[in-house]
């Protein structure tokens, strides 16, 4: 499981450029002949285990927040637009790479900017090591993409790196996928593109499939550290079961299903109030006539960072739950 994570998140890939993320998950889930693998006009790959039975749809995205080059100056510097929800203060003197492979560090405007302000991305820059206008476009252009560069660290049963969000819950994917799901649920696994932008992918492929029931797989923010937001959300107490985030409340009929569905199994869980921020079961809970949807997500720390920290427990736990959501026969309760 390791391997699939750090594969998935060494990969650069802001919204918009996630073809070789769906390339490389492709490739792993390709091992399994039973599966029917498309992509639509969105980019999202779409990973079908046929069934006679409920549709279900798993959905977890594969974009990451990114910096787009929109002006060079004369002296080789880059001025960037930001692809996603950038937190500013996290991004100063990271490393990035471009997905032509350059590589830079963003530098700030140290002698116009107040260290007690919260900086503006028009106060940084990327240095790519130009030492004019024409080198630097010798390696970039107007338009380039780059997303933060991976430093994948083990600590124990947790790991950091970039990108978790949401290349784990792509990896707890993959592993799904490869496994063998009992019964006769038609599943759908699908990876999904630009959700940083707008939740965009998520909205045609659930239009697309018309599930009778949905789940989005995504990380949430944890309660955890030294003086945090209050929130009853710690790593390695299991995957979190989401109940409000700041785009959408989850039905009562799902949440039961999916805490009925963890106990019945033995499977830890949290339950999620999430302040600000949504996922892909936003765009699908509203669509059509609307679907029944839910979200599993996997504790968190340092989102939107270089450094993101989850706890593997709460990984492989989070698949059990959703291998035995996908084996379950569905009660008229909740669909």
């Amino acid at each position: 499981m390791k391997n699939i994570i750090r594969t998935l998140t060494e990969i650069i890939g802001p919204s918009s450029y996630e073809e070789i993320v769906a390339d490389a998950i492709e490739k792993m889930v390709s091992k399994n002949r039973k599966l029917e693998i498309k992509r639509d006009v969105m980019g999202n790959l779409i990973v079908r285990r046929k069934g006679g039975g409920k549709k279900i749809m798993y959905a977890a995205h594969m974009d990451e927040i990114g910096f787009m080059v929109k002006h060079i100056d004369k002296n080789g510097y880059l001025r960037f637009a930001v692809v996603g929800g950038i937190f500013n203060h996290n991004v100063i003197h990271n490393h990035v790479r471009f997905t032509n492979g350059v590589e830079g560090v963003i530098g700030i405007e140290e002698k116009t900017f107040n260290w007690k302000e919260i900086p503006s991305a028009e106060k940084m820059f990327i240095d790519i090591g130009a030492k004019s206008r024409s080198d630097a476009e010798k390696l970039v252009s107007i338009g380039s993409l780059a997303g933060m560069k991976a430093t994948f660290v083990e600590m124990g049963k947790r790991i950091s790196t970039k990108t978790l969000d949401d290349r784990i819950g792509c990896a707890m994917l993959v592993k799904l996928a490869l496994s063998e799901i009992k019964g006769d649920n038609d599943v759908y696994f699908v990876f999904t593109t630009q959700e940083e932008v707008g939740l965009r992918g998520a909205k045609t492929s659930s239009f697309g499939i018309s599930p009778d029931f949905a789940v989005a797989i995504d990380v949430t923010d944890t309660g955890d550290t030294p003086e945090c937001h209050v929130m009853e959300v710690s790593l390695g107490k299991g995957p979190a079961i989401k109940v409000m985030d700041g785009g959408m409340v989850v039905r009562k009929p799902v949440i039961d299903f999916m805490k009925e569905t963890a106990e019945k199994n033995g499977i830890p869980y949290q339950l999620e109030i999430l302040a600000g921020g949504t996922t892909d079961a936003m765009a699908i809970q509203t669509t059509k006539e609307g679907i029944l949807a839910g979200v599993i997500s996997v504790p968190t720390r340092y989102i939107h960072s270089q450094a993101e920290t989850c706890d593997m427990d709460d990984v492989e736990n989070g698949v059990k739950l959703l291998k035995a959501m996908a084996e379950a026969n569905f009660s008229k309760k909740v669909m």
